[in-house]
């Protein structure tokens, strides 16, 4: 079974998706978080035969959920109630942070397309940080 991995974040959102057997998570793309998502996440979903979702459970340092947990939450259940998938949390603490460190280094023309790679990548390391402990198949 395929996942599709997500990073929530309030302006842009990164997406991974898993290989067949759904046991690793690779970076997909970067899209920008508008009124529009949930639809851009179902045709997704239908177009890449997605049978499950993770998103990153956004979480503060000590723990309790920051601003944006509300709202990932929310488009988790959407997607349930949309896409009619099962979706799961994972926390995201520090996979944006680990995603930054890259042996390559950017020239400032790259540094913005850089950035959204970021989020592609994080949204891969919650997916294959899920898949890691979960068995599945």
């Amino acid at each position: 079974m395929r996942y599709l991995g997500v990073d929530y974040g309030s302006s842009k959102i990164g997406l991974a998706l898993s290989d067949d057997a759904g046991t690793m998570g690779f970076p997909h793309a970067v899209i920008a978080n508008t009124p529009r998502i949930l639809e851009e996440l179902c045709t997704l979903i239908k177009k890449e035969h997605i049978g499950a979702a993770v998103i990153g459970e956004s979480r503060t340092l000590m723990g309790g959920e920051n601003p944006i947990a509300k709202d990932a939450r929310s488009i988790g259940d959407q997607i349930v109630e949309r896409a009619g998938i099962p979706v799961f949390f994972e926390s995201e603490i520090f996979t944006s942070a680990q995603a930054r460190r890259t042996p390559v280094r950017a020239k400032k023309s790259r540094a913005p397309r850089l950035r959204k790679a970021v989020d592609a990548s994080a949204a891969a390391l919650i997916l294959t940080s899920y898949l890691s402990h979960t068995s599945h198949g």
